[in-house]
């Protein structure tokens, strides 16, 4: 897999897809007073959050896609942070949602928080400086 910064741009977008469709999806039982244990409980509460994470992290994604190509990154500080960061796009609506169906798979939320923390990190510590 080799992530540059057009490759960015596109997922940033895939993930506007995932959102859209996942509110669509979600919004067939909104209505449902009492679906997913009710509006104020923890099932409810990450399946949302997973929803916006989709939207959250598109946008992210889009805006590394654009600061690398106006910037002079060096290729493979790119390719690794938009691996990471790609990683963390995939798993943290995943961990939202699982967590959601199984309150102890929220172990599993290192996986997209690290690999997110280390893109942001690693394009900040690698800054081209004109």
């Amino acid at each position: 897999m080799n992530l540059l910064p057009y490759d960015s741009l596109y997922w940033g977008w895939i993930g506007m897809v995932a959102g859209i469709v996942s509110g669509a999806l979600i919004g067939l039982f909104f209505h449902q007073e009492r679906w997913l244990g009710g509006y104020n409980s923890f099932p409810r509460r990450l399946v949302r959050l997973g929803h916006i994470s989709f939207f959250g992290l598109g946008i992210l994604s889009v805006l590394i896609g654009i600061t690398v190509r106006q910037l002079a990154f060096d290729p493979d500080t790119v390719r690794l942070a938009g691996r990471c960061f790609f990683i963390g796009q995939v798993t943290m609506p995943v961990c939202c949602f699982l967590t959601a169906w199984r309150s102890w798979l929220r172990h599993l939320f290192p996986v997209p928080v690290l690999s997110l923390g280390t893109a942001v990190s690693l394009l900040l510590w690698r800054w081209p400086h004109s």
